[in-house]
């Protein structure tokens, strides 16, 4: 069965101009598929993290085109650019930036009462069936300052999926967790494409996390040196 095409970019270039002009992003054409957990790795420097913001819809100044399941985004207003991101886009940051004082529910609940979609009483239910997934129901009514590292990772991942975007990127997602909670948050991001068809896409410096998502697309002086297999083929 042929895959489908969630995320495409076409011709993607950027410049910086500070403190002089220069070409962070050159020609980055390559297309993401529904279901796929794709990598993004280069060295610091090589462009990665300016294109996933750009991925993300949140950097519109940039050359050439993006689009989201077949949905042109490059030239849509900054309103339209929201609405997209809140329906189709879940984030992951190396830092969780979990609200303290919010409890962990509150805080995976937050983009959904901001969609607006589902009742105060269905979003509380779809948060708690987030956190039993990733095994932190039991911490749901903690404030999150009082959760460990790799546990506040989760609930960022669960505030992610809230929604059920179709796309979740992912910034340095492992960079501040052990070698225990990177396995754990691996394995949940397997499970989030193979049993919910979701793609993620995510800059990584972890070598190891690399190799073992679905593909890998290597950057070096900003322009794509490698899109990688897609092991699930082999």
């Amino acid at each position: 069965m042929e895959k489908k095409i969630v995320l495409r970019t076409k011709g993607v270039g950027k410049y910086f101009y500070d403190p002089v002009k220069f070409k962070v992003l050159d020609d980055i054409s390559f297309e993401a598929y529904r279901g796929e957990f794709l990598t993004l790795v280069g060295k610091s420097g090589s462009g990665k993290s300016t294109l996933l913001y750009i991925l993300s819809t949140m950097d519109t100044e940039y050359e050439g085109e993006l689009f989201i399941d077949e949905e042109k985004i490059t030239g849509q207003n900054l309103n339209k650019l929201a609405a997209i991101r809140n329906k189709n886009i879940g984030f992951v940051f190396q830092f969780h930036y979990l609200l303290p004082e919010f409890s962990c529910l509150k805080n995976v609940m937050v983009p959904a009462l901001k969609l607006g979609k589902f009742s105060h009483e269905e979003v509380e239910h779809q948060a708690y069936e987030r956190l039993e997934m990733l095994g932190i129901k039991d911490q749901a009514l903690k404030p999150a300052s009082k959760l460990s590292g790799g546990q506040q990772q989760r609930v960022a991942i669960a505030r992610a999926l809230i929604n059920n975007p179709k796309i979740i990127m992912c910034d340095e997602p492992t960079g501040n967790l052990d070698s225990k909670n990177t396995q754990i948050v691996f394995d949940i991001f397997k499970q989030i494409t193979k049993e919910f068809n979701q793609t993620i896409i995510a800059v990584t410096h972890d070598n190891d996390f690399a190799k073992a998502s679905d593909r890998t697309i290597e950057l070096a002086d900003g322009k794509i040196i490698s899109h990688g297999l897609d092991k699930t083929k082999s």
